[in-house]
């Protein structure tokens, strides 16, 4: 199993993957042109959805496997387990923001103990201490968006440089936001394919599949909390509730941003 590496010290440029380099690009129309055949090929005229294991053999058939990349909130590891059976060692970008709750640097411990993939920490270009002394402390209380934009946003995108296309965890059913999330869809903003494979899955279901499977999870999930952010911003919440309605409770807020 590959060890969790760190690709990005804070203040530094974290484009470019350290001792290989990612293959070239192809072109954006090129890429744009693989996201509507996927789109197609893996969703029927009568609206039936390939399955996550399909989709993923898709992106095989479509992508080399150092073009690729899993994102992952390590609230869970079904996605990076489903990813790996078909693309071994595949990078799994873990967003450090430095508010994370013990738990969930525990589950990024597992994953990379126990999967074939390469754990990999993105860290924003400022430390807390270092935000703290530009923004003044609790930023994420007082605005959430910039606190997100600095410590999720920016460091993603930048990660992303060099990739064709990355896997979510996104499902419908997480909040009316998540509702209409297509299997593979182009990723304007970032500039590259974006694929969801369990987006029709239900929280059983990903949980029956954890289970069957062996899969790590955190133990955070059967505590209350099935939606895992950074601990200043989580709450548990109540049974049969929005999952992220714990997320930015207390705030007019609802998405990070990562996903918008």
């Amino acid at each position: 199993m590959s060890p969790a590496v760190n690709l990005n010290a804070p203040a530094a440029d974290a484009s470019t993957l350290p001792e290989r380099a990612l293959p070239e690009r192809r072109p954006t129309p090129v890429l744009q042109a693989l996201a509507a055949q996927g789109s197609a090929e893996l969703t029927k005229t009568d609206g039936t959805e390939a399955t996550a294991e399909d989709v993923v053999a898709w992106v095989t058939r479509n992508f080399s496997a150092d073009a690729v990349a899993v994102a992952c909130s390590m609230a869970d590891a079904v996605l990076p387990a489903l990813v790996s059976a078909q693309v071994p060692g595949v990078d799994v970008l873990f967003l450090d923001t430095g508010y994370h709750f013990a738990e969930t640097y525990e589950t990024r411990d597992a994953v990379a103990a126990t999967l074939d993939v390469t754990v990999v920490d993105v860290l924003p270009l400022a430390t807390v201490p270092e935000q703290d002394a530009e923004h003044g402390a609790e930023l994420l209380a007082r605005d959430p968006n910039l606190c997100c934009a600095m410590r999720k946003v920016e460091p993603l995108q930048r990660s992303l440089r060099g990739y064709e296309l990355w896997f979510t965890g996104v499902r419908r059913d997480e909040a009316p936001t998540r509702a209409n999330t297509p299997l593979i869809t182009w990723d304007e903003r970032n500039g590259l394919v974006k694929v969801n494979p369990i987006a029709a899955w239900t929280y059983e279901q990903l949980m029956d599949h954890a289970t069957t499977h062996h899969i790590p999870v955190n133990v955070l999930l059967s505590r209350g909390y099935p939606s895992i952010g950074c601990a200043p911003c989580t709450q548990p919440v109540a049974a049969g509730a929005d999952p992220r309605s714990g997320r930015w409770a207390t705030l007019e807020k609802t998405e990070c941003g990562l996903h918008l």
